[in-house]
């Protein structure tokens, strides 16, 4: 019996990358390959890439020129090896792939790896096979009822495709251009595979998207559903203790999206809601189509829903043309928000996007300087959040063993890491914990007896409201 054949894949960016190469994996399982965290022994390479920051197209390369070795010291030792660059570098340059890259045998867009199998049949008699043309079909046609064999559970935690594209064309984002526009997927389809995967033993999903709360999937009654409406649905779930959404646009929650926060117990009290800047100038430069009052309206409505919810965001500095002034609006608004966290990012030109093109770059060491502010002032908020957690009870939903022994690793409702000491069984099930202790990173609790108050643990919400 010869052996299984192996596949190895390398991740980069987001989450909506992570769901896309667990699906590639979950699709060649059906051909027969099993996952390997080695190149050196696999099969099939695959680099699922990703085009948001400077230089991505770079690193891909550089990571190219290790594969070749691995390549063709498997060659001579009669063994042949299929490199695959997938993803958004490969959506947006993959002509320059082809050009400078002869290790690679397969490259596929983010809209396309529903066609990989195929792909990499052909590729050994029809020499390299460039699939980045944005298809009539789209791969959410490939995950439908009847194809949900191919998901399979690879955590307590899982996330589930909803919503792929975005139509905001922000000025400095290549999503539009790698990703197409908006393209929601039938909710018939989102509840198979949600169903499955709580039938394998996840417990907590997440529904990711470019713009989820931009979802507009057909519904089982024929009538479009919007995101608040699928998180109902999704929640009703049987074995399924959390939920979760990621990434949204403040433009986009309406009131039955607000309404969900409100009456889902399984719908975890923190929200990701990337705000870019804290200048109206500067947002208006973006198009990100409101400003900073807007902005601090939709929190306000969110937490006017649910008192608990705790907030992260994502920042860019040094967008061209901001000035100081533009820059203290934003750490004026991570203070007024009060972020749990939040990511931030020097702004880098991405080739083709209307900013690229604008006067006024603002100088790299003027971006470091205030990259550097501003993640002392969320890293400070972060802080202030963390310690009001000290002493609270929240329920924790366990998800691996920790490094110590008798120590299991979970995530608190606003997605801290909590090192508890409990039993083995207790991985993926969720039970409340007092937190005792606070590290940079984490949180430290011990167990609470059962008898307090074991339906808040069920439900998910926190006995003492950090928010």
């Amino acid at each position: 019996m010869s052996a299984p054949r192996k596949v190895h894949i390398k991740s980069y960016g987001c989450q909506m990358n992570v769901y896309d190469s667990d699906r590639m994996a979950d699709l060649l399982a059906q051909e027969g390959f099993c996952e390997t965290a080695t190149a050196a022994d696999a099969d099939v390479v695959i680099l699922n890439t990703c085009h948001i920051r400077e230089k991505a197209a770079e690193k891909v390369y550089s990571e190219l020129g290790r594969i070749r070795s691995l390549k063709q010291a498997a060659a001579r030792a009669g063994r042949r090896v299929a490199v695959v660059v997938a993803g958004c570098v490969a959506q947006a340059e993959g002509e320059e792939i082809a050009r400078r890259a002869g290790v690679v045998d397969v490259i596929v867009g983010p809209q396309s790896y529903h066609r990989l199998p195929s792909l990499l049949r052909r590729a050994p008699r029809e020499g390299l096979l460039v699939d980045t043309e944005f298809p009539i079909e789209t791969k959410f046609e490939s995950l439908v009822p009847g194809a949900a064999q191919a998901v399979r559970r690879r955590g307590i935690s899982a996330f589930v495709t909803v919503q792929e594209g975005c139509d905001k064309f922000c000025t400095f984002c290549v999503v539009p251009y790698t990703r197409g526009t908006e393209m929601s997927r039938p909710v018939a389809a989102i509840l198979a595979e949600v169903e499955e995967l709580a039938a394998a033993g996840v417990r907590e999903v997440t529904l990711i998207g470019q713009n989820v709360s931009a979802y507009r999937g057909a519904g089982r009654d024929g009538e479009i559903c919007t995101l608040g409406r699928l998180l109902y649905a999704v929640a009703a779930t049987g074995g399924l203790s959390r939920l979760r959404y990621t990434t949204s646009h403040p433009g986009d929650f309406d009131a039955a999206l607000i309404a969900a926060h409100r009456d889902l117990a399984a719908l975890m009290p923190f929200v990701h809601l990337p705000v870019q800047s804290g200048s109206d100038r500067i947002l208006a430069a973006m198009n990100r189509r409101y400003t900073g009052a807007d902005y601090l309206r939709a929190i306000e409505r969110l937490r006017a829903a649910r008192g608990d919810l705790a907030f992260s965001s994502d920042f860019i500095v040094g967008f061209p043309g901001e000035t100081e002034a533009d820059f203290q609006e934003s750490l004026r608004l991570v203070d007024a928000v009060g972020y749990a966290g939040a990511f931030s990012f020097k702004y880098s030109a991405r080739p083709g996007t209307p900013a690229a093109a604008l006067a006024d770059q603002v100088p790299e060491a003027v971006k470091l300087d205030r990259l550097l502010r501003l993640q002392a002032a969320i890293d400070r908020n972060q802080a202030a959040f963390n310690a009001k957690c000290l002493g609270a009870r929240m329920p924790v939903l366990f998800e691996k063993p920790g490094r110590h022994p008798g120590q299991l690793v979970g995530r608190s409702p606003y997605m801290q890491p909590v090192h508890v000491m409990a039993d083995a069984p207790m991985i993926g099930e969720t039970a409340m914990v007092t937190i005792t202790d606070l590290s940079p990173n984490s949180l430290e609790g011990t167990l609470v007896p059962k008898t307090i108050n074991p339906r808040r643990a069920v439900q998910g919400e926190p006995e003492t409201c950090p928010g």
